[in-house]
């Protein structure tokens, strides 16, 4: 149940009922979007040269890590999806390559999905199955989805059955140079142009592909897991930092795409969607 202190006056205030934990007779999946039906083969942990990654960079939003910071246990995650996603803002996701590399980068952008009542999740009406199974795992747990056939989404369980959250972006702040690389060789169509750091993660499948974060990675536990972790950032957004909003290419879910339940930091450069409005309407 979602504290009333994190109850959303704008837009229109949404079913008490949501994040509970309710179980339902399992159906077919449906995934977040039409288009990600299609699968792909996993590939296998990149294998990069020596490690190039940068010193931890300063943001303007937040303070820079010094050294590692504490790594994020079953007690943080184990929360429902709305406190969760508004939570991991800040937090800091890092990546251990297979070379040892370490690549960091801070959450400034999450979606909730809240399970068997929402239209948009992939648990919709119950449904569970072997692809979504990481959903309905303990919290903490990755679930991670293809989607167009090539690309991957990474979502974290939360309290409550078929609840989790997607990350959507990040801000690079360790490995830059490695991630510019992995989302080169990875990504398609422009491959050419040199990205801006701005780029790397301003993403949901961009975050993966910067992060080698693939079907292998679904269903492992994010508390315990030695190549992916959370640590706690050192300065979290302040409320009137965190922007409530409606999630992003979810049109076919009805009522449930209009549903404030992405939240990102207002003004980070590295956020995939601006909603002004939104941010009007968080700011009054």
């Amino acid at each position: 149940m979602v504290t009333p202190a994190l109850q959303m006056k704008k837009p229109k205030q949404f079913s008490r009922r949501m994040g509970q934990k309710k179980q339902r007779p399992a159906k077919a999946e449906q995934p977040h979007s039409p288009s990600d039906t299609a699968q792909a083969p996993c590939p296998k942990e990149p294998c990069l040269g020596p490690p190039t990654t940068l010193g931890p960079y300063r943001s303007i939003y937040f303070s820079s890590p010094k050294g590692h910071l504490t790594r994020l246990g079953l007690e943080f995650f184990d929360q429902p999806a709305v406190p969760l996603a508004r939570a991991f803002l800040g937090q800091v996701l890092v990546r251990r390559l297979p070379n040892g590399t370490e690549l960091r980068g801070r959450i400034v952008e999450t979606e909730a999905y809240l399970g068997p009542e929402d239209e948009a999740a992939h648990s919709r009406g119950g449904r569970q199955t072997p692809r979504n199974r990481g959903m309905f795992m303990k919290p903490g747990t990755l679930y991670v989805y293809v989607i167009y056939g090539m690309y991957f989404c990474m979502n974290i369980s939360s309290q409550g059955d078929g609840a989790c959250v997607l990350l959507r972006a990040l801000e690079p702040l360790e490995g830059l140079e490695t991630m510019r690389q992995l989302r080169s060789t990875l990504r398609k169509g422009t491959a050419s142009r040199v990205l801006k750091d701005r780029e790397l993660c301003s993403g949901p499948s961009k975050l993966c592909q910067a992060l080698a974060i693939n079907k292998s990675f679904d269903q492992r536990d994010l508390a315990q897991d030695e190549a992916i972790w959370l640590e706690r950032g050192r300065l979290e957004p302040s409320e009137p930092a965190v922007v409530t909003a409606a999630r992003v290419g979810i049109g076919y879910a009805g009522e449930w795409a209009r549903k404030p339940l992405r939240f990102y930091v207002r003004g980070s450069p590295w956020v995939s969607v601006v909603d002004r409005v939104a941010e009007q309407d968080t700011q009054a």
